[in-house]
């Protein structure tokens, strides 16, 4: 049993993608498909849909044009068992703007550039690059 289910999924995305694979799939919940949402604003996965009958999670992988992919390494931030915040002041850009930060913010799971330009901070939840 998975305790933490977005940790799981961002392994899952960047193990998927540092093998070659064209997508991954896993059983849904609203916050697993917020997340998917979020990364593909961000450009780190090319779709997301659910299955016809709502149960699994579709996500389709991006690459860059030399067939590298997208996602290189991830970092979970805030965790079950200690969480982390972050005011709007206190959100940097991270890897110079080659990466990002996610945040769960109360207009829902925004990267950090989304997040300094609605002015809004959350919990730190994730970083990709």
């Amino acid at each position: 049993m998975v305790t933490d289910k977005i940790g799981d999924l961002i392994i899952r995305i960047k193990n998927a993608n540092l093998k070659g694979k064209e997508s991954v799939s896993l059983y849904t919940s609203n916050l697993k498909f917020a997340v998917a949402e979020a990364l593909q604003r961000a450009g780190f996965v090319k779709a997301v849909s659910k299955s016809k009958n709502g149960k699994m999670l579709e996500i389709e992988l991006a690459y860059k044009a030399d067939k590298t992919s997208r996602v290189t390494n991830v970092q979970r931030v805030s965790k079950p068992s200690r969480r982390i915040y972050n005011t709007v002041s206190d959100i940097k850009p991270f890897k110079n703007g080659f990466g990002a930060t996610f945040f769960s913010t109360p207009k829902g799971i925004l990267s950090d550039k989304e997040a300094s330009k609605q002015k809004v901070g959350g919990e730190v939840m994730f970083r990709v690059w």
